[in-house]
């Protein structure tokens, strides 16, 4: 039987109504979630490029990687506990809390003008509330889709695609008109307002389940080996997966590339994401979700391979652009596909643990992958080198993500 076909434990596929009002406004919701939580991860190059260069031009790539290293990995290693806070209370609270802590962190960074304070504003706070909208919309949303869950989580990520397109052309034409503070308060505003929609229209099918809170349950998940092989092959992949997203900007820069290239790169790559979350979602749906995992994660790592690789250290507008267009195509599928995998595997009443667990391992090598990358740059030989370890890594992570689909049910 194709993987898909491998039902969760413990409930009715049949009792998922896979559509209708509460169902899509719970999409909608989600999606304007991704598009303030995970949307405004997918922009952190553009601010490791504007540091450098201004705030913090003083300090190594490596130390600056660190705020958007912490800003990723607190969004995602909340997930244990913001997993479990919706599990046993549902999403409302969490959301409203979520809100206020990732709008408040931005209007910080506005002010901000020293390394820590950036570090805490930017790369705590925010991304804190940023992790308690983004759980408990990809939780309540695995309630209301079975059949369709691939193509809802694909809507749902896509919300991520479009702040990673947005964000960076709003952050960049707003400092340059009006300042890096109001550029910063200007995003937090227009955060503030789509997370509105989402407190208003996120919802959960099923009633909270509370219980005590026991280590057990976020260990017990890795005793499945197709979730533990899953898990080993996400947390090295995204060892490199987000590296493009922060260092791009800055290699193209680096090799004298033109304004007008370095600032188009991450919305591009952003924009190409949004079809890389929908078209396999749906396919997914209809093929496999580990199969199509598998082959949307060898895709993105041979395009690092074949076409980045080559494309370093020069300022080939097409190289260049090619390759932010075919990596953001696959890493968008890679993203999206995630937390479906996951909920592939899991008993729906527990899928708030499940997900946090796998999230917050899968955090740890978020918050690794970007000063790992700066290291490697900082140390004399530029940005070859980290474009090796980012290609190599996704390519051992795709291979134990096979290894899960393998002992799923076979080939």
């Amino acid at each position: 039987a194709p993987a898909s076909s491998t039902a969760p434990l413990g409930f009715d596929p049949a009792s998922f109504p896979d559509g209708g009002r509460a169902a899509w406004l719970c999409a909608l919701g989600s999606f304007c979630a991704l598009f303030c939580s995970f949307g405004w991860i997918n922009a952190i190059g553009v601010f490791q490029d504007y540091y450098g260069t201004h705030q913090l031009a003083g300090y190594p790539a490596s130390t600056i990687a660190w705020i958007p290293s912490l800003e990723t990995f607190m969004m995602f290693f909340g997930g244990p506990i913001v997993g479990k806070l919706y599990d046993n209370h549902g999403p409302r609270y969490l959301l409203l809390v979520g809100s206020i802590l990732h709008v408040l962190g931005l209007m910080m960074a506005s002010l901000a003008t020293r390394y820590y304070q950036f570090l805490l504003a930017q790369g705590v706070c925010s991304p804190i509330g940023a992790s308690m909208v983004f759980y408990p919309s990809m939780s309540a949303l695995s309630t209301w889709f079975f059949r369709r869950r691939a193509l809802a989580f694909g809507i749902m990520t896509a919300g991520s695609s479009l702040g990673g397109v947005v964000f960076p052309l709003m952050v960049d034409e707003l400092v340059r008109t009006v300042g890096f503070a109001w550029a910063m308060r200007g995003a937090a505003f227009l955060i503030l307002g789509l997370l509105i929609i989402a407190n208003a229209t996120i919802t959960s099918r099923l009633p909270p389940s509370p219980k005590s809170l026991t280590i057990t349950e976020y260990i017990h998940p890795f005793t499945y080996p197709p979730f533990s092989l899953l898990t080993t092959g996400a947390f090295i992949f995204f060892l490199g997966l987000f590296l493009p997203f922060t260092f791009l900007p800055a290699e193209a820069r680096a090799a004298a590339a033109s304004p007008a290239l370095i600032r188009a790169l991450l919305p591009a790559l952003n924009a190409a994401s949004l079809f890389g979350r929908l078209l396999p979602g749906w396919a997914a749906d209809k093929v496999g979700r580990f199969n199509v995992a598998v082959v949307v994660c060898a895709f993105s790592a041979v395009t690092v391979l074949a076409l980045w690789i080559p494309a370093g250290g020069t300022a080939n507008t097409s190289a260049l652009l090619a390759f932010a267009i075919l990596y953001g195509f696959g890493s968008g599928a890679v993203v999206s596909l995630a937390p479906a995998l996951v909920a592939q595997i899991s008993d729906v009443r527990a899928i708030g643990v499940r997900s946090g667990a796998f999230f917050a391992v899968v955090a740890l090598a978020a918050l690794a992958g970007s000063p790992i990358g700066g290291a490697i740059v900082g140390g004399g030989n530029g940005f070859a080198y980290m474009k090796v370890f980012c290609g190599v890594v996704q390519v051992v992570g795709t291979g134990f993500i096979a290894a899960a689909r393998v002992r799923l049910g076979g080939w």
